[in-house]
Parts: C-alpha cells; structure tokens; sequence
C-alpha cells in the first residue's frame, strides 16, 4: 500500500509539473491565440484532473480517500469557517492598510458595486474549484496523510507542488498587465514570490480538508478566495502604495499570508486536540 502511494505520487507530481510546459510548447506551435485564455493554458489546466482519474481508475488509488462526502450535518460549522477566513482576513488587511496609508479604497465609490462582481464571479469559481480541490486536496494532501508524514512536510509538499504548477502560468499564460497590477517585479520573482505565498495557503487548505474530512470547505473557501480579493486589485478597487505591495497586498503580502498560516495552525490545533487520547495535543 505504502509503495504503491509513493509511485502514483511521483507520477502524479511529474505529470502535473510538466503539463504547464506541454501547453507552452503546445501554444508555440498555435498562432493567433487570445492573451491569458489559449489551447495550452487548457491543456495546463486539465492534465491534473485527468491524471488524477487515470490513477484513481487504473493504478489502484479507488475513490474513498477523495473527500467527495460532505458531511454537511457533522461539520456544518467548517462550512461556516470556510465562507468567512478569506472575507475577514481581508478586511483585516484593509483596514490595517487604510490606517496605515498604504491602501487606497475610494475605488469602491468610483466602480461598480463590489457585491454584484463578488457573486457573479461566485458560482463559476465554485464550479472550477470543484476540479482544483479533487486534484489538490482530495487526492495530493488525501496521498500524504496516508503517508504519515509530520504536518509540516505535508504543507511543504503540497504547497510546493500546488505552487510549482502554476510556474508556466506566471511565467507564460499570465498577461502582464494583470501581474504588474499584483505585484510590479520580473516574471521569476512574481512566480517565486507566488509559490512562497501557496505554501503559506497551504497549511489553512490542508487543515481545512483534515478537520472536515471533506473537500466541499475547501472549495468554498478557495471560491470566496478567488471571486474575492482578485478582483479587488485587478479591478482596482482598491490600489497599494507603490514599494508596499509584498507587506499589505491582499493577494500577495506578508501581513495577509502570516493571517493564513495562523488560521490554519488555530484549525490544526482544534484537530489534533479532538483526535488525541483525552484531549492531549500530539506533535507531529
């Protein structure tokens, strides 16, 4: 059991790291493609899926560690939790950035209002999420929890992996206009910068998903997380002070990943107290 874990993991990880660069070569061959939405961003975005069905069908993984079981009655309150991290870290940061002179928010006056981009966004993020969360969630951290590993080489490897992926997107597919708006640095320091940032995410996701045992939380969390602060700086309805982006950018900044990875240690501290032998913490 243990060796054939290990096996569909490594097939899984070298798939899935090298399908953003199959796309690249893919997109090299096209012509005429519209910026940040061509055949090889798909192919990126689709081969971890796939793969994941491949191994679940074919290379002995089955099906009962994916997660799909809501467990709606038991863990409402996950559910709760999943809704309400990324909308009040946010505020936390706005607020902070505010006081501080570092976040401009009179874009919230000058646009649309933000609740009507928030929710039409919603339900197809919801929808996406749904395929990222069986590939991250479900299956990668669901494969090194049954590993046994110690929490932290969990929320290494899962955040490195979910992190290294995305390095074709940061570095090809991603129109600069958009990265300029997050970050205002070179592609490679954007990507590392990025990858740093998911493993911060990393150790909320994974403890989500653990304490639930469900990957619903976490694709409700991930789809607030993306109809929510992306449009707030691509949109710009609000703007960071030029030099202040890595301290106080609600996508990117220290401030707001130092808020993630202390929710995800409060998550893991009320999981590991719930599973130890009269309420003991373990380490792990």
């Amino acid at each position: 059991m243990i060796f054939k874990t290990k096996r569909n993991l490594i097939i899984f990880s070298f798939v899935v790291l090298a399908s953003g660069w199959g796309g690249v070569l893919l997109d090299g061959l096209l012509k005429e493609q519209t910026e940040g939405d061509t055949l090889g961003m798909g192919v990126w975005l689709v081969i971890p899926l796939v793969t994941v069905l491949l191994l679940r069908l074919f290379a002995g993984d089955g099906w009962k560690d994916a997660g799909f079981h809501p467990r709606l009655k038991s863990k409402l309150k996950w559910y709760v939790v999943a809704l309400f991290i990324f909308p009040m870290v946010t505020a936390i940061v706005l607020l902070a950035g505010s006081l501080a002179g570092w976040i401009d928010l009179s874009g919230f006056r000058a646009k649309p209002s933000f609740s009507g981009v928030f929710l039409g966004l919603l339900f197809g993020q919801f929808i996406k999420n749904i395929f990222e969360e069986a590939v991250w969630r479900g299956y990668l951290t669901s494969k090194l929890v049954q590993l046994q590993l110690k929490d932290w080489l969990i929320y290494g490897i899962a955040g490195f992996i979910w992190g290294a992926w995305h390095i074709p997107y940061y570095l090809v597919f991603l129109p600069a206009s958009d990265m300029y708006s997050i970050l205002p640095v070179d592609k490679v320091t954007f990507a590392a910068i990025a990858i740093v940032n998911m493993m911060c995410w990393s150790i909320l996701f994974v403890e989500l998903f653990r304490v639930a045992g469900s990957i619903w939380p976490c694709i409700i969390m991930h789809s607030v997380e993306d109809a929510l602060i992306n449009p707030l700086v691509i949109d710009g309805y609000i703007a960071v002070a030029a030099g202040k982006e890595w301290i106080i950018s609600p996508i990117a900044g220290m401030l707001a990943s130092l808020l993630y990875v202390g929710a995800g240690l409060i998550i893991r501290k009320i999981r590991v107290r719930k599973s130890s032998p009269a309420g003991l913490d373990l380490i792990v």
